[in-house]
């Protein structure tokens, strides 16, 4: 049941249409990027943006940041919709139930398929804008990389609580659980003569001279904290993000199959599952729900981020684990329930 699943799922055309379209867009601000020279100021833009044009290594970390707000849960919301209702609406369901296979593994392979949807996607996003990057960007000079991202002290100086994962005051409701969808650990202005926010210029240690900043950061590129990252570590860094992206993304895949479950209509599964997000990047924004704000599905989305922080915050990461894993799990059962006791029509 599972591979069939599978087979449905990668053999529509529809399918490679979505998955093309989120490669495209990064790939469209890469080439704006590299034919103007001209990257958003820090602070501005897409988390890692203002870098990108040190180092193309780091563009696919800034492509998940421009398809993660809006466009990736849209695409999984509307996979994750049709699972079900897709099937009720086109009349085929009652004769998948009519197989000696029961409603429950039925209901699994309907995940499996999410789950691979999501997996391929974030793949493929991550995958391509790495090539983009490292063609049009190069793999950078370690020198400028390490000076071209602000330092971030820690925790308490605008680590995770307040900055890429969220806890700060918001500017965006489209950054989920974020402060922004912007660069994270992006300062306030310094002062014309003030040293560059690089390595330890934040914490009282003189910053590197270029002899220095290439001893040190040769053949790596910069945390986020101004530290060098090698190539093998930003790699690790980078699937960290890229897995906890696919977490993120099950809890919206889950919301979508459950009312996939309670409706024959895809459009309306998919459009209740980007209500219920809509809403819960509304009031991640408002601090009347400051009390609700924590069990929101999109207050830890831009916790991804703080992989790629030196040395990586945990707090909001385990967070955002936590709560998909409870949306996941309580939506399932609530999905099986209805599903398993629901009299098929069509």
């Amino acid at each position: 049941m599972m591979v069939v699943e599978l087979r449905k799922l990668f053999r529509r055309p529809r399918t490679w249409v979505t998955i093309g379209l989120l490669c495209l867009l990064p790939a469209i601000v890469a080439v704006f990027l590299a034919t103007t020279r001209i990257a958003p100021a820090p602070g501005e833009g897409a988390a890692f943006l203002s870098a990108v044009l040190e180092s193309g290594s780091l563009y696919p970390a800034a492509a998940l940041a421009l398809v993660l707000p809006i466009f990736l849960p849209v695409a999984v919301a509307v996979v994750a919709g049709d699972t079900v209702a897709g099937e009720s609406g086109a009349g085929t369901l009652r004769y998948l139930l009519v197989r000696p296979v029961s409603r429950t593994k039925l209901l699994l392979a309907k995940l499996v398929s999410i789950v691979a949807f999501v997996v391929a996607t974030v793949a493929a996003v991550a995958g391509t804008s790495y090539v983009v990057g490292v063609t049009l960007f190069g793999a950078g000079d370690p020198v400028a990389v390490v000076n071209a991202i602000p330092q971030i002290s820690g925790p308490g100086g605008g680590g995770s609580s307040s900055g890429g994962s969220g806890g700060g005051s918001a500017s965006t409701p489209s950054a989920g659980g974020s402060a922004s969808a912007a660069d994270p650990a992006a300062p306030a202005p310094a002062a014309p003569g003030a040293p560059t926010a690089g390595a330890g210029a934040d914490n009282g240690a003189p910053a590197l001279d270029p002899t220095q900043a290439r001893e040190r950061a040769a053949d790596s590129v910069a945390s986020l904290s101004g530290d060098p990252l090698s190539p093998m570590d930003l790699a690790l860094r980078l699937l960290g993000a890229m897995a906890y992206i696919t977490v993120s993304m099950l809890g919206v895949g889950a919301i979508a199959l459950f009312l996939s479950t309670v409706t024959a209509s895809s459009l309306g599964a998919t459009l209740g599952a980007l209500a219920a997000l809509i809403s819960s990047q509304v009031l991640v924004t408002l601090d009347a729900a400051a009390s609700v704000t924590p069990y929101l599905p999109t207050r830890y989305w831009l916790a991804w981020i703080d992989f790629f922080r030196d040395p990586i915050f945990l707090r909001d990461i385990r967070s955002g684990l936590f709560v998909q894993a409870a949306y996941v799990v309580i939506l399932m059962l609530a999905a099986w329930a209805n599903f398993t006791t629901k009299d098929v029509a069509q």
